[in-house]
């Protein structure tokens, strides 16, 4: 298989591997997704001939994401992922908890939302200052 791609295309991709790839296997300990560290080595390895030697640096053999790669603001872009994830996650929870609900019908998810944006509009205020846990 060939595929063709700019000089700039090519480095959305290298980006899109590495999100994904990052989202795969960074809680996995030990566990990993190997295949996926494979493909992720193999598009990084192409990175000199296509210019852009900066991007990686070899370890034990492997070529990998170089620091400057790392650093240069693909990791905000997964903050703001997780953070956004994060936000999601929780107001759901908050509400279904509110509810008192596991499963929600046609008929409640209107409130569900309703609880959700009440979550949203909390945590774009405040974050999780205003959030307390009683143990």
């Amino acid at each position: 298989m060939t595929i063709e791609l700019t000089e700039k295309e090519f480095r959305r991709l290298l980006d899109m591997v590495y999100v994904g790839n990052w989202i795969l296997n960074s809680a996995r300990g030990e566990d990993r997704f190997e295949d996926y560290d494979i493909l992720q080595e193999k598009l990084f390895s192409l990175c000199p001939k296509a210019g852009m030697k900066s991007l990686v640096e070899r370890w034990q053999g492997h070529v990998l994401p170089s620091k400057a790669y790392e650093e240069g603001g693909i990791h905000e872009a997964i903050a703001d992922y997780e953070d956004a994830v994060f936000f999601d996650i929780l107001a759901e929870e908050l509400a279904r908890r509110d509810m008192e609900t596991e499963g929600v019908g046609e008929e409640d998810e209107n409130e569900l939302n309703t609880r959700m944006d009440a979550y949203y509009s909390e945590f774009e205020q405040h974050g999780v200052d205003n959030i307390s846990v009683d143990l």
